[in-house]
């Protein structure tokens, strides 16, 4: 329960907590900015680590000094990319006997579904996508890896997504995260990047749930 409240205030506070670790212990906030992001992405039971608000408020050090801002984004991009890959690297070990686990503390078999479905459904374009979705980003290059997506074309969704994803909010913090209003009501926009992705996430899953009953209904019509 502890660890918990922990990572809760974390996710909340990632502002106040990153800058105390900056003027603490210098250069190796980038070392753990780099392990988080490569966490998050590239294991599988990790989903609940920040992502999104994370490089926002890497982006606002940036701009107030405190961090370098081409270090930030060429390190954390590095740690995004390597994490997916190997995430992807993973799933196409396990394969087919993903199906078969069952949801326990270190594996959310719920989520895996979702995001099985939205990979379904939208193939690569899910591996760009997820990278703002929290938890289908975690879970997304493990799928193509089940899926066993060419790696080629999966490096391919896999960076351009990476690049959006890390090079975008890290520049939207270090020109938008310093002004007053952001400043004041910084805990409700992380709150509101941590919900908003993930109810589109649940509505596309109930959506494309609700989409296969029916069709599986038209399948089988009532016998009288």
């Amino acid at each position: 329960m502890e660890l918990f409240s922990f990572a809760l205030d974390f996710v909340l506070h990632v502002d106040k907590h990153l800058e105390a670790f900056v003027r603490n212990y210098g250069l190796w906030v980038y070392a753990l900015l780099f392990l988080i992001i490569f966490v998050e992405t590239g294991v599988v039971v990790m989903p609940f680590l920040p992502g999104d608000s994370l490089l926002f408020v890497v982006g606002a050090m940036c701009g107030v000094g405190l961090m370098n801002f081409p270090l930030s984004v060429g390190l954390l991009l590095a740690a995004a990319i390597l994490g997916n890959q190997t995430n992807y690297a993973i799933g196409r070990h396990f394969g087919s006997r993903v199906f078969k686990w069952e949801t326990s503390r270190l594996f959310n078999k719920a989520a895996f579904d979702r995001t099985h479905d939205f990979y379904e459904r939208h193939g690569g374009f899910t591996i760009v996508a997820a990278r703002f979705m929290p938890f289908v980003r975690t879970f997304a290059p493990f799928v193509a890896g089940v899926a066993k997506m060419n790696r080629a074309r999966f490096t391919f969704f896999d960076v351009t997504g990476g690049v959006l994803w890390v090079a975008g909010l890290i520049t939207v913090g270090y020109f938008f995260g310093n002004m007053p209003f952001v400043k004041a009501n910084l805990d409700k926009i992380i709150w509101a990047m941590i919900l908003i992705p993930g109810l589109i996430v649940l509505i596309g899953a109930w959506r494309s749930k609700h989409q296969q009953k029916r069709r599986h209904l038209q399948g089988h019509p009532h016998q009288p």
